[in-house]
């Protein structure tokens, strides 16, 4: 006779080491490639896979009504964490397993307390922003930025009656910071944004006497002003904003973290304080990202240092054909950098390595350009960077099409600029299709 009563599914019983920062040997830190792979997920919650599942739902079950009330509680700052005391999951708008693995994982790369993932990288800035600034509050940026911030700040904050200032990027840049902040009222100052290495331009922004001003400017006027810093062209491996006294790190995750071209993300990474106020602005304003890039993400992850380092070095070789190239009035690349170089200095102290992003200028303007641009066979005219392929744009007419050409040429960015992204193909295929595209003009 047939059972009706339900057939209870075994169960593996272990006693599980789950990794942490440390070594338990001598408490020394783990480095970032091992924690890639590791921190954050138990195996042996998932059935034992050695790699996370995706959790494609939109809610999840409570134990009891209890745990339902103490999840809310968190998850809507009405209370204080306790110790020990793990938020619960309860709603894929709020949090996701693949979500929370990539965020701690990235924090501990970052050398931060905790992370926060969003839909793609202008959430993940806007969010932020939203979330830390008010009406009346000032930011004070360099200059050139991704020209998606720069609309933000042009044209959608001044709505919400949030000010932006901007300085060029540069060996100056905290300098002309303080005389902007002294000109329009440094109590007004609420954050100081820049990014470094510049797009496109690849000017390089001192990180630590940027971050220390704004410790000066919150100390003077009791009231806290934020540094922030978008890593996404040299991050997380060339540059870690956090150790030089950034108080949020940011990236478009699209770009050399994700690396593949397949996904759209944005991540912020910095004291779990701060985060946790970003946190609840993403709730409520839906930018999350889905549980699949969050999947995504921790794949590419372990992978992020052997890409960017290989990119790196392959970026080194085109840079350098391009500085004696006949038909190159300039290059923009760190690599490029030598003692003597005005901006060595700030690059010897806080990036580990160049980055794979060449910007170069060819002789004549933009009709020249797109003679360049056209005749490539190996790299692909698209936007976007950090990929395993290799890309060109064009930033005046693309990118940066929303700047304003006088404003883009005192950052250096003119009619014949390029930007250039390094992927993984064959270094002496990508010589032979740069030298070819050259011979267009």
């Amino acid at each position: 006779m047939e059972s009706d009563a339900p057939v209870p599914v075994a169960r593996i019983q272990v006693t599980l080491f789950i990794m942490d920062r440390k070594h338990s040997r001598g408490g020394k830190a783990y480095n970032p490639e091992t924690l890639a792979l590791g921190l954050g997920y138990d195996p042996f919650l998932s059935e034992g896979a050695v790699k996370p599942p995706v959790f494609l739902t939109s809610t999840f079950q409570f134990e009891n009504a209890e745990a339902g009330k103490r999840h809310f509680e968190l998850a809507y700052g009405l209370r204080e964490q306790r110790p020990s005391e793990i938020p619960g999951l309860i709603y894929s708008r709020l949090n996701n397993p693949n979500i929370e693995i990539f965020e701690s994982r990235l924090a501990a790369w970052d050398g931060t307390e905790a992370g926060a993932v969003f839909s793609s990288g202008m959430s993940a800035i806007s969010t932020s922003l939203l979330a830390l600034c008010k009406p009346g509050d000032v930011i004070l940026s360099s200059a050139p930025v991704y020209g998606g911030t720069h609309y933000l700040f042009e044209h959608v904050l001044p709505k919400f009656g949030i000010e932006s200032v901007s300085v060029r990027a540069g060996t100056q840049t905290a300098e002309h910071m303080r005389e902007e902040a002294d000109r329009i009222g440094a109590e007004r100052v609420r954050m100081v944004f820049i990014e470094t290495p510049a797009n496109p331009s690849n000017e390089l922004v001192d990180i630590e006497a940027v971050a220390q001003l704004a410790n000066n400017l919150a100390e003077a006027h009791h009231r806290p002003v934020y540094s922030v810093v978008d890593n996404t062209l040299l991050g997380p491996v060339f540059q870690r904003p956090a150790r030089l006294g950034a108080d949020l790190t940011l990236y478009s995750a699209t770009k050399f973290i994700g690396g593949h071209s397949d996904l759209i993300a944005g991540v912020v990474t910095g004291a779990k304080q701060v985060v946790d106020q970003l946190k609840l602005y993403r709730t409520i304003l839906g930018t999350v990202a889905n549980p699949f890039t969050g999947w995504l993400l921790c794949r590419s992850l372990e992978t992020v240092s052997v890409r960017m380092r290989r990119q790196a070095k392959t970026a080194r070789r085109i840079a350098t054909l391009l500085s004696t190239h006949p038909k190159v009035r300039n290059v923009f690349y760190p690599g490029l950098m030598v003692e003597g170089h005005p901006q060595h200095e700030i690059y010897r102290r806080q990036c580990s390595g160049p980055g794979s992003l060449i910007a170069f200028e060819v002789d004549g303007g933009e009709a020249e350009a797109f003679r360049v641009l056209n005749a490539f066979e190996v790299f692909r005219l698209a936007v976007s960077l950090g990929g395993t392929e290799s890309l060109v744009e064009h930033p005046m007419s693309m990118t940066h099409a929303d700047v304003p050409p006088e404003q883009l040429e005192l950052y250096g960015v003119r009619p014949g600029l390029i930007r250039m992204s390094v992927g993984i193909e064959h270094a002496s295929d990508l010589e032979c299709d740069l030298l070819h595209a050259l011979d267009a003009i």
